[in-house]
């Protein structure tokens, strides 16, 4: 099946910056339907109020982590299918492991460019 490249995307990220960045390499990708959020409490709301087809999120955040963000749409009936890529400047092996353990898609470290962002777009999506 292919993938849909108007679905919806949520980004989250408290960087200002990294949100502009993240939007920029989707948008080369193809993908024009971005929202975006600040904080993990900022992405449920979002999350809540329409469905998503993807959700890219840093892991640090405050004041709710792009882990604790993960953990909830787990949890959640409604969210809990919805693909999650998770972003971090740190490649901890706990922290990837902790990720996967909490149902984490995919995971990318800082930095990264849009291969990277397709290639592991790709492996939870399918190809686009």
């Amino acid at each position: 099946m292919a993938v849909d490249l108007q679905m919806p995307i949520l980004i989250v990220d408290d960087y200002k910056t990294m949100l502009r960045i993240i939007r920029n390499l989707l948008k080369q990708l193809g993908f024009d339907n971005v929202d975006e959020a600040t904080d993990g409490q900022q992405a449920l709301v979002r999350l809540k109020a329409k469905p998503y087809g993807l959700i890219i999120s840093d892991w640090n955040m405050e004041p709710m982590t792009g882990y604790e963000l993960l953990k909830q749409v787990r949890g959640d009936d409604s969210l809990k299918k919805t693909p999650f890529i998770m972003i971090t400047a740190e490649s901890k092996t706990e922290n990837v492991i902790a990720a996967k353990q909490a149902g984490v898609n995919n995971y990318i470290v800082k930095p990264f460019n849009a291969e990277t962002l397709k290639a592991k777009m790709r492996a939870v999506l399918g190809e686009f």
